[in-house]
């Protein structure tokens, strides 16, 4: 039997980027005592650290509804819905104002620079049968001066994965002298506004490992550079053996934006500075000589790739899963998502166009009251919205308030065609309509173009 949330025992939502402040949102809306638990010093933390990527999405699948409704009642204009922010500006025009929002109401304390290290059930490790979905969560917490425990009645997890990127080793596992070369390896879209993004890569051997957008965006990103830096040569480490559909839906997508990035990678490959190396699964990254010459990978199969200078690794992310080791968890086995969701957002057969709704139901966990929302509920599946977690935390809310007829009542439509991940086009808030360029991650003048299924 789930508990009541109280003054005593409120709601804790862990994170406040997008999908954590919904959640408190929601909450807020049903009169639910809620504390929203945040690593970073501001709301919008990670998504600050992707901040010059724009996203796939417009403002009109980015505002949560409810969280809308509170902005508007204290006098927030909403941004022109067509028009696709960067990182930063979702951080700026939205989240930020929403998390001051959320914070002047009776009902939300958030609470930043708090790490949650860990959750259990008061007095229970996960052994324990007795009592226990009458038992507070108790919730461990580490801040820069002292680490605190706190009482919840429901756990929303919302942290998402951007603190989990996928490493270069081919098998999952970091290749060898991926640590000791870390200065010289990258995970994500670089920057290519930022003048020393632009010397740390220019006249360089640069390789770049994944497919997804994030691949495509820093693709066409290093594309641009060379148009400046003809000497720079890029190598592009493909894992499968052949590029295949590594380039989206093209004008099929229903993401403009995402296509349009899909076209601009691939013309980068065909006419570009990039060459392809397929079947390529990293194992070791070595010196080519004692001190700082260039790097030597070696895949899995004996394949050498010689005098490297960088490595961008765009391979996706995944979960943390490490502070949640005392309370009952159903995952997946292979994407690490709630195992009742998980067959509806495998990679192999789904697309986001193809994401059977879900909600509380498919998000529940064997722990009563935890539910995992977001990136984190995705586990390492790529293929991830705001929408869908816009609609996944109204869901879990109110079956956190008792209206399950709420819970149980899941609508979305989703954007069809290609993959759900990654980042577009870099700057320029051009239109993306095939008149204009949609901007995307890589190219020295524009901002990039971004989905929270990859965000990097």
């Amino acid at each position: 039997m789930s508990l009541i949330p109280s003054t005593n025992t409120p709601v804790v939502v862990i994170g406040a980027g997008p999908i954590g402040l919904a959640a408190a949102a929601h909450a807020q809306a049903r009169g639910l005592p809620t504390v929203v638990l945040e690593a970073g010093e501001s709301a919008g933390a990670a998504v600050r650290e992707w901040g010059h990527v724009r996203l796939f999405s417009p403002w009109s699948e980015l505002i949560d509804p409810a969280a809308g409704e509170l902005l508007a009642a204290k006098g927030w204009v909403a941004p022109e819905s067509s028009a696709y922010p960067t990182g930063h500006d979702w951080v700026e025009r939205y989240l930020v104002p929403l998390a001051a929002a959320l914070a002047a109401t009776e009902e939300v304390d958030i609470r930043f620079g708090h790490r949650v290290v860990g959750v259990a059930r008061h007095g229970r490790d996960r052994m324990v049968d007795a009592e226990r979905d009458s038992t507070p969560f108790t919730v461990h917490v580490e801040t820069d001066r002292v680490q605190v425990r706190m009482p919840a009645a429901a756990l929303i997890d919302a942290s998402g994965t951007w603190s989990g990127p996928s490493p270069l080793g081919g098998d999952g596992l970091p290749a060898i002298g991926e640590h000791a070369h870390a200065q010289r390896i990258r995970y994500g879209i670089p920057d290519f506004t930022d003048p020393s993004t632009l010397a740390r890569y220019a006249g360089r051997h640069v390789a770049v490992a994944g497919t997804g957008a994030s691949a495509q965006n820093t693709l066409v990103g290093l594309a641009a550079l060379a148009a400046e830096h003809p000497e720079t040569r890029v190598s592009w480490l493909v894992r499968r053996s052949g590029t295949g559909d590594a380039f989206g839906g093209g004008d099929n997508d229903q993401l403009e934006a995402r296509g349009t990035l899909g076209q601009r990678a691939h013309d980068a490959v065909e006419s570009g500075p990039v060459e392809v190396v397929t079947s390529f699964r990293t194992a070791e990254v070595s010196p080519e000589r004692e001190g700082e010459g260039p790097l030597v990978l070696t895949s899995t199969d004996g394949a050498v790739l010689n005098g490297v200078d960088e490595v961008i690794v765009v391979t996706g992310f995944r979960p943390d899963l490490s502070f949640l080791s005392e309370v009952r968890l159903d995952l997946d086995p292979v994407l690490s998502a709630p195992t009742q969701l998980a067959p509806l957002i495998d990679p192999n057969v789904h697309s986001c166009g193809t994401v059977y709704p879900h909600g509380a139901r498919e998000l529940a966990q064997p722990e009563s009251g935890l539910h995992l929302v977001g990136m984190k509920s995705y586990g390492r599946a790529p293929s991830f919205l705001a929408l869908t977690g816009f609609e996944q935390t109204r869901s879990v809310v109110a079956a956190i308030a008792g209206d399950h007829e709420a819970a149980e009542r899941v609508e979305l439509t989703l954007p069809e065609s290609g993959v759900c991940g990654g980042s577009g086009v870099f700057d320029a808030p051009a239109e993306v309509d095939g008149t204009a360029d949609g901007g995307g991650c890589c190219g020295p003048a524009e901002p990039l173009t971004l989905s929270l299924a990859e965000p990097s």
